[in-house]
């Protein structure tokens, strides 16, 4: 099974028995080319005895740690083939992950992407409104996680501005000429959790009581990302977030996600009923903290991802530093098919690692 057959089905459109056919195929193929590719990574499986072609099902593909990525360098094709490598996001003194693409994989990231999010946004590109500052896009070679997320949600938006200047400031009058220019537009906006309600949110409210005056976002659409760790501190749940924008600027259509710089492209995005869904590029498991058993709907555990996008390393089966509850499968009452899913947070211990939370830290 090619990564362009899988793009021929709709991101959330294949049923479960199909889906773990199309998975388990795809994944057996990428761990026989990583195998073969990537020394380190043969090693892994040489150690533990596994053999591919054996697998019945996506949950026997062995995982590796997301932190090993910080650790090691694993690559699947040579240097000269890599265009781009990404970082991982991460506070002063932490090492970052490395992850290294080469054209056809930083490519199938991009149309994976572009499936899920249309999906949700509807295929017309939208004048866009960035809620971060211009200087973020620095090294088009070295792309941190924060960068690859702008970069990459850039492709849905048209004449995109930046709502925060390089001092992270509301740039009102950008935001301003912005909002008059397309009045009565559909508009995106994109931007990280914690700064969104940092940067934006708490500008616009002072922004209120000072001047009286305010913006019109009821015809925005708002998708972030990047963590909710420094938010849950302070007491901000995803209602009162959701709540809070549409009290200030009228924002109601509003749609978080959960991905990785690991695993980019194969974004689990968050549904009317505010349940996050694997698409036909992907699925998520929750293993048992003690002996990573597979666990049932409705329990906590540590969340496993595979992807079918990665060829250039071997980032396709992941167990990440993160907490979350399986709801269900193929029965969301959005419609969507595959599984849904919340991310509960951190494991206790684990470094902060999410764009938004790693700027939350040095903030």
């Amino acid at each position: 099974m090619t990564f362009d057959e899988i793009l021929t089905s709709a991101p959330y459109s294949v049923g479960k028995a199909e889906k773990e056919k199309i998975l388990t195929e795809r994944l057996a193929e990428l761990t026989r080319l990583h195998r073969k590719n990537c020394p380190e990574y043969a090693a892994i499986l040489k150690s533990i005895g596994f053999d591919e072609n054996k697998i019945s099902d996506c949950s026997e593909i062995p995982f590796l740690p997301v932190r090993l990525f910080k650790e090691l360098e694993l690559r699947s094709v040579s240097q000269e083939e890599v265009v781009k490598t990404m970082t991982s996001s991460g506070t002063t003194g932490q090492a970052v992950s490395k992850i290294y693409l080469d054209r056809i994989t930083s490519s199938n990231q991009q149309k994976a992407l572009v499936k899920i999010v249309s999906s949700f946004t509807g295929s017309n590109r939208m004048p866009m409104l960035i809620i971060d500052c211009p200087s973020v896009i620095k090294n088009r070679a070295m792309f941190s996680a924060r960068g690859a997320g702008i970069l990459g949600f850039s492709m849905f938006g048209s004449d995109r501005q930046y709502a925060l200047n390089d001092d992270m400031q509301l740039d009102i009058e950008t935001v301003e000429k912005f909002l008059e220019k397309h009045s009565g537009e559909r508009i995106l906006l994109f931007g990280f959790t914690f700064m969104i309600w940092q940067h934006f949110y708490r500008e616009l409210i002072k922004l209120r009581e000072t001047t009286g005056k305010t913006f019109d976002l009821s015809n925005g659409i708002l998708i972030h990302g990047g963590g909710w760790k420094k938010l849950v501190s302070e007491a901000v749940s995803q209602e009162q977030f959701k709540e809070s924008l549409t009290d200030v600027c009228g924002l109601c259509d509003v749609h978080d996600y959960y991905g990785m710089v690991e695993q980019t492209g194969s974004i689990y995005m968050q549904c009317e009923c505010g349940h996050l869904h694997a698409s036909i590029f992907s699925d998520v498991m929750m293993r048992d903290p003690y002996d990573f058993r597979i666990l049932p709907n409705g329990e906590k555990g540590i969340i496993q991802v595979v992807s079918a996008i990665p060829e250039s390393y071997p980032g396709h089966s992941l167990l990440t530093e993160d907490e979350g509850i399986l709801l269900g499968e193929d029965d969301c009452p959005c419609g969507r098919l595959g599984k849904y899913f919340t991310v509960v947070g951190r494991l206790k211990n684990a470094e902060i690692r999410g764009c938004s939370d790693t700027y939350a830290a040095k903030f």
